[in-house]
């Protein structure tokens, strides 16, 4: 059966990191383009990071492209975000993605055009 799972998420403190991972199974993640969401209470789903499938494209939201950093590891069919610098307003469930469009070198920071999801893990950013 194939999905994916997220995980690293809880609370932190501003200023401080998170890690957050998403292990896929059932799927080669060199087939997609990958992705991570934001969704905060009473918002819509918002794009973090994307990264194309061949790696060569990666895009990011202007609120998180200093502090953030996505990185894919196709041997461990699993890919991360690395959140530095927390704030308050980086609350949120986050949500990784999969894009299986036929797209080499690019990406989507769009909700739409995603086909396989995560069912989300929490962040809660407070002193």
């Amino acid at each position: 059966q194939s999905h994916l799972v997220e995980s690293g998420g809880g609370l932190e403190q501003p200023g401080g990191s998170l890690r957050l991972s998403c292990g896929v199974s059932g799927f080669v993640l060199g087939n997609y383009a990958t992705a991570w969401f934001r969704q905060a209470d009473g918002k819509d789903r918002e794009g973090m990071f994307c990264l194309s499938r061949d790696g060569s494209r990666i895009k990011s939201a202007d609120s998180v492209k200093d502090r953030f950093r996505m990185v894919r590891d196709s041997a461990k069919n699993t890919f991360y975000l690395q959140m530095d610098s927390l704030k308050p307003e980086d609350t949120g469930t986050y949500y990784c993605a999969l894009d299986a469009r036929s797209l080499f070198n690019t990406c989507s920071l769009l909700a739409d055009d995603m086909t396989y999801w995560g069912k989300g893990t929490p962040v809660t950013v407070r002193s």
